[in-house]
């Protein structure tokens, strides 16, 4: 297409598009007028009038689907606030504020005690329980509440953390729902949304951080983000230094760094406008604010299937993975506050393909290409972390593009996929505690302190081994149907369950009963050699080698190749392309762990030291 002369970097089509949301937005925002105008009693009308509306043209299975598990779906789904969900479940939750350097108030919450544990102290003084200290951080457009709304306790992170013995917190951004606050403005204010994700890396998060440490009296703690709460964590981290020195394990649960953009032509032409076209969009202040009356007026089930619309539109995601009485307890706990300029640095790093700080200058008119010469927005150094970052993605997220990410990563960074996971599922996915759990507590068990010494990446190392063995050998079922019934049907996917491997039993990955480095039938260090993959799978990639140990874990290769032979298509590749590891392939039947890729030696390394991404312990 030819660009408009003059007129910036948008094609004809593109301009078409960004005139068509301007109509959009004008007509959702008379619309929202409208509504807040309206009585409540004609509010209710509309709710029930969109009721029989759902109720006349959904089938009868549909409508099961809706009804079932109905109870505690409605209870979360009512639930006005952090505390009230973990009271449905028995938790009791505290609440904390901590003041930013820049004079925001942040709320906190703190999950330490398990049932019947309320009157201990935990973590206060020398008589307390002492408990390792786990700090949680949502998305974009999220509160805390995303990681507790879940309809099973099983599947609810933040609780299996607490029975396990951890201290967990998690935390707010500025301007959400447990953050509106501030010494030095109000929320009806421009200038207190004046804030982007260089706020949330240079204050939110080691602010935060630094009060957990001190109400805990712990020398460090674990990070858990998930999509922009691990951007943060990886800003926070490469421009403070000493922040390294208090997070012991960074892990990133569908990790957001540089993404390659929207899947959807229209709305990906927005990223590529100037930040004045964004901000007269959607103003200055906060953005997507009328989500919250949508909820109010539109019957649950509408409103999830006019989310799942949504985010297929936007990113391409099918939400297949999330059942449906999950979505009706979750949905409305999907959307918070944030700043439309926060947004706006979102589409910054998409169109300049670079994760950098906030652009204040103004674009000019003129190619980007033609002004990079001499102009350049400061990058986060992300490759100067010392933490150990283990990374646990989906193979069906838009929003993940691994190799770039790996990249900009030190070379001590681990990458696992799910194959057929996207971004949400990380959070509420039916199998996400068979499927990711293992992953987040081999990291926890084996770093716990600020050292990273070499004894931890080696028992990282071995309980990384044994997860890897178990997903390799789990039998594939069939995709349930959306209704949560008994009955499979098929499905684009599937989902797994865990099966046993000697020593250990089915979900089971407790310290006591996985092997260490320190323990005896650990994997011992010794050189690596390669050894031949066969590969009888119809249609597959020519056979590759992979690394393989002498004499430490034989089930994992034994349990590829099982795998392999019946998988519909797999491959066995070491990157090239400035990637320092393995890339291992499993096929479409495999929905378990069996695809990763790493950055640096963590896996077949060759040094007869062991060690890994040069890493020694401090002296």
């Amino acid at each position: 297409m030819v660009h408009i002369p003059f007129l910036g970097r948008l094609n004809l089509s593109e301009y078409a598009a960004l005139v068509g949301s301007f109509f959009l937005v004008g007509l959702e925002a008379l619309f929202r007028i409208f509504t807040l105008a309206l009585p409540t009693s004609i509010i209710n009308l509309l709710y029930r009038a969109s009721r029989r509306l759902f109720n006349r043209f959904t089938s009868p299975a549909e409508k099961k689907s809706a009804t079932r598990k109905e109870d505690l779906s409605t209870s979360i789904r009512n639930a006005s606030d952090f505390v009230d969900i973990c009271e449905l479940y028995g938790y009791y939750a505290e609440e904390h504020i901590v003041q930013t350097e820049d004079g925001y108030l942040l709320g906190l919450h703190r999950l330490a005690w398990r049932r019947g544990e309320e009157n201990r102290k935990v973590n206060q003084g020398a008589n307390s329980l002492k408990k390792n200290v786990i700090y949680m951080h949502h998305g974009l457009l999220m509160n805390s509440e995303v990681w507790v709304c879940l309809t099973d306790e099983e599947r609810c992170l933040p609780f299996k953390l607490v029975e396990k013995g951890y201290d967990v917190w998690l935390g707010n951004n500025r301007g959400n729902k447990y953050s509106k606050k501030s010494v030095h403005h109000s929320p009806t204010d421009t200038a207190f949304w004046d804030f982007s994700m260089d706020e949330f890396a240079f204050h939110d998060i080691p602010n935060s951080i630094s009060y957990i440490l001190q109400t805990t009296s712990a020398p460090s703690l674990s990070y858990i983000g998930f999509s922009q709460g691990t951007a943060q964590a990886f800003a926070a981290l490469a421009v403070h230094p000493k922040l390294n020195d208090q997070v012991n394990v960074f892990i990133a649960l569908a990790p957001a760094m540089s993404p390659a953009g929207l899947s959807n032509g229209i709305v990906d032409a927005l990223t590529k406008a100037s930040p004045q076209v964004i901000f007269l969009l959607f103003g200055r202040r906060s953005i997507l604010s009328s989500a919250n009356m949508w909820q109010a007026v539109l019957y649950p089930p509408i409103f999830v299937r006019a989310i799942d619309h949504g985010l297929s539109f936007l990113f391409g995601w099918h939400a297949r993975n999330i059942s449906t009485s999950q979505k009706l307890a979750a949905y409305p706990h999907l959307y918070s506050f944030t700043s439309t300029k926060s947004v706006v640095h979102w589409f910054q790093i998409i169109r300049t393909k670079s994760f950098q700080m906030y652009d204040d200058d103004v674009q000019p008119v003129i190619p980007l290409s033609s002004t990079s010469k001499y102009t350049k927005v400061a990058k986060f150094p992300t490759r100067n972390i010392k933490t150990p970052v283990v990374l646990v993605y989906g193979g069906s997220d838009s929003l993940v593009d691994i190799k770039v990410m790996l990249k900009e990563l030190p070379s001590h960074t681990v990458a696992t996929e799910i194959p057929h996971y996207e971004h949400l599922d990380f959070l509420w996915a039916r199998d996400v505690d068979t499927l990711v759990f293992p992953h987040v507590f081999d990291a926890l068990e084996s770093f716990v302190d600020a050292e990273h010494t070499q004894e931890e990446y080696d028992r990282y190392r071995s309980a990384r081994h044994v997860s890897l063995g178990v997903g390799a050998n789990r039998p594939a079922i069939t995709y349930m149907s959306e209704d949560d019934g008994s009955s499979p049907t098929t499905g684009t996917s599937s989902y797994v369950v865990t099966s046993r491997v000697p020593g250990l039993g089915a979900n089971s990955f407790s310290s006591a009963q996985r092997p260490s480095s320190s323990r005896e039938g650990a994997p011992k260090k010794t050189k690596t050699q390669l050894s031949e993959y066969e590969d009888s799978s119809e249609g597959s990639s020519p056979i590759m080698p992979i690394y393989t140990n002498n004499k430490g874990n034989p089930s994992l290769a034994n349990g590829l190749r099982k795998v392999r032979r019946g998988s519909g298509g797999s491959n066995i590749s070491f990157e090239t392309n400035g990637l320092r590891g393995i890339n291992i392939g499993a096929g479409r039947a495999v929905s378990g762990v069996v695809k990763t890729e790493m950055a640096g030696a963590l896996m077949g390394s060759s040094d007869d030291s062991g060690s890994v991404g040069g890493k020694r312990k401090k002296g």
